[in-house]
């Protein structure tokens, strides 16, 4: 794998950042970490190899590159993406939403030169964002313990299986396994070190939101809002929070309980409907927030 998943996870984080407010003012969420240990390493070794190598290469390439070429490399991994989002979309069952994608593909392959151009939003076809990984929590797979993986960042057992799952979908993969040349494959390699050149670069911005954020420990921050983040994308914004849970057993409590025969009075039964709190979805946030200037 290459190192854009730790990059890409960043940009997922960055959100949390813009809702610091949100976040101090509720209850920390207690998650179990076995390996804590093990995952503090990793994470300071990654820190180290983007402090000493991947950002100084992405400030000089955001230099040296104008921005409508980012754009356009920005837009050419995209549309490469699409292809595993339609994939996904098809194995969860989503059908409408997976013509959409291949719609999106189709049009920005052809019109839009390759995918360079973004033609696809222009005529009302949206980005949505699937991956294996919320495939395999669509059907059933747990988590699992947090992960912290040399040169990829946040994961789990469910997200390993889901990178691999990716690869699969990945034109690139094939391209490089069996390009069957020096050149095919010094091009693959090279159009995915752009690829995370590119996708670091446009993270510049959020560094200091992130540290502001973090309140000096870096790492639970980017584990927690991690697997929030993930929980979010695989139930589609629909994430059941605590407090849902806590007071729908508030409610099943005050249904009164069976009249013994003595009793001379019968109390009415309350409907399984009846006073339930709505659902409260306080993921919805994420996508209220765009990134800074």
């Amino acid at each position: 794998m290459t190192l854009r998943k730790i990059f890409t996870t960043t940009c997922l984080l960055f959100s949390v950042g813009c809702s610091t407010t949100t976040i101090k003012e509720s209850e920390p969420q207690k998650t179990a970490d076995k390996f804590e240990g093990f995952n503090r390493s990793v994470h300071s070794f990654n820190e180290s190899l983007d402090a000493n190598i991947l950002k100084p290469i992405a400030k000089g390439y955001m230099w040296a590159t104008p921005d409508v070429v980012q754009k356009g490399v920005t837009n050419f991994f995209s549309n490469i993406n699409d292809i595993g989002v339609t994939a996904n979309d098809l194995m969860q069952f989503k059908m409408t939403q997976g013509g959409m994608d291949a719609s999106r593909f189709i049009v920005n392959t052809t019109a839009g030169g390759l995918g360079v151009v973004d033609v696809a939003s222009m005529i009302d076809l949206p980005k949505h964002n699937e991956d294996f990984g919320q495939t395999l929590g669509f059907w059933g797979v747990p988590a699992g313990d947090f992960l912290m993986l040399p040169f990829v960042g946040p994961s789990s057992p469910r997200e390993v299986g889901g990178m691999l799952g990716d690869a699969l979908l990945n034109p690139f993969s094939y391209t490089f396994l069996f390009g069957g040349g020096v050149a095919v494959t010094a091009a693959t390699t090279g159009a995915k070190a752009l690829d995370v050149t590119n996708t670091r670069a446009t993270l510049m911005g959020t560094e200091k939101m992130i540290n502001e954020a973090a309140g000096g420990d870096r790492y639970n921050f980017i584990k927690n809002a991690y697997q929030q983040r993930r929980e979010y994308l695989v139930h589609d914004g629909n994430v059941p929070t605590k407090d849902d849970i806590d007071l729908l057993d508030e409610e099943e409590s005050l249904e009164p309980a069976p009249e013994k025969p003595a009793a001379s009075k019968l109390q009415p039964s309350l409907s399984p409907t009846d006073g339930l709190p709505p659902v409260i979805n306080n993921s919805r946030r994420f996508l209220e927030l765009s990134a800074p200037k």
